[in-house]
């Protein structure tokens, strides 16, 4: 049987909860979007505060707003990753600088970032790859060492862990979280930013909507207040909407059953995989945890078949497939800002990486027509 890259798992309990928000009345950012950063504040611990966004672009592009972040000023970047890590560098007129990878994590190489600091660099964004957690202690050492901040980019990490310490509180100074459509949780579009610091989110929370100077659930809500606001800044529109916070809710309250699920999935394609000619996946570093949003495995050199050979024979038996990702150096648009510079780890990833299908509602059935089909291409071509 066919089986697809990705399937969202969308029950009832969020098709109700959708429903009752339509006949609320109240549509856009209200008292579900509240709600909604309340929970998934208290998801996180640790008093942090959390405010909901569109996407997780709109998390990092207000993040590093906030952090003064501008012209002039530098920003470590990991080659491996999506391009809206690096287009929110550009959006507030600073550089990217780009970095390799560690081989073994696949997540941003420490060393590689502390040779790449400049008198210009003032921010580290480093990705949680896959799932995985980078190496937040080795990176918050360099990041006060330097005087630098770390925002980091969490779009593939709920709920994994460092050294005990959540995703979110592990050692930066504000975390992007995204809640789109084929994440660990969803709202179908949205984004989350947390952080521990009141004036960043402050700040944050003024820039999400068009620079307004006050809540506006508050504008609509307080008598005394309904037309009168102020802007102080050219602000975005980034708002999350209480339809998507209602689903968005139902989903956090799932979120660990969702990544429980993709960890024992994890560790039936380890087993399955176990014998085959591929890399398998990096697992989380001791005392961390992983979320396991994506299994990647890599072609070895000993096999028979390439990546791209692989990929067409999945296809060919119904598997969907997908890569993460052609490293941003490769890209025609940041290759002019990697000029000089060679990142050997991320090159040789992509040249044999090909993600599997992992989703929480995947059935060992249909996950075994996946093991089957990759191993029938891997041992018969």
């Amino acid at each position: 049987m066919p089986v697809p890259f990705f399937r969202p798992s969308i029950g009832d309990e969020e098709i109700s909860a959708v429903v009752e928000c339509l006949q609320s009345g109240w549509l856009t950012t209200g008292p579900k979007t509240r709600e909604f950063e309340e929970q998934f504040a208290a998801v996180i611990g640790g008093g942090v505060h959390a405010l909901a966004v569109n996407s997780a672009t709109a998390a990092l592009h207000l993040g590093i707003d906030a952090l003064g972040i501008g012209s002039g000023d530098e920003v470590i970047v990991p080659t491996l990753t999506f391009t809206a890590t690096a287009e929110v560098v550009r959006y507030v007129g600073a550089t990217p600088v780009f970095v390799d990878c560690d081989p073994e994590t696949l997540c941003i190489d420490p060393k590689a970032v502390e040779a790449a600091i400049t008198e210009r660099t003032r921010l580290i964004m480093p990705v949680h790859f896959a799932g995985r957690m980078c190496d937040m202690t080795a990176l918050r050492e360099i990041a006060d060492r330097h005087g630098l901040k770390i925002l980091d980019d969490a779009a593939h990490a709920l709920p994994a862990s460092h050294q005990g310490h959540s995703v979110g509180l592990a050692g930066s100074d504000a975390t992007a979280f995204s809640f789109y459509a084929n994440k660990t949780m969803t709202t179908g579009e949205g984004g989350m930013l947390v952080t521990r610091d009141a004036e960043l989110v402050g700040r944050a929370r003024i820039m999400r909507l068009h620079g307004i100077d006050r809540d506006v659930f508050n504008r609509f809500t307080d008598p005394r207040a309904n037309w009168m606001y102020d802007v102080v800044a050219p602000g975005y529109k980034y708002n999350l909407t209480d339809i998507a916070s209602a689903m968005g809710s139902v989903q956090l309250a799932r979120h660990q059953d969702f990544a429980d699920r993709r960890t024992a999935l994890a560790a039936r394609y380890d087993n399955a995989l176990a014998d085959l000619p591929l890399i398998l996946p990096p697992h989380p570093a001791p005392d961390d945890t992983h979320s396991w949003h994506l299994y990647i495995v890599q072609v070895a050199a000993s096999s028979k078949v390439d990546r791209d050979e692989l990929i067409a024979g999945l296809r060919e038996r119904g598997i969907g497939t997908s890569v993460h990702y052609r490293p941003l150096h490769q890209m025609r648009f940041w290759s002019s800002y990697c000029e000089g510079h060679t990142f050997p780890a991320a090159d040789a990833y992509f040249d044999r990486c090909v993600s599997l299908p992992l989703f929480m509602a995947m059935s060992e059935d249909e996950q075994d027509e996946v093991i089957e089909a990759v191993r029938s291409v891997m041992c018969d071509g």
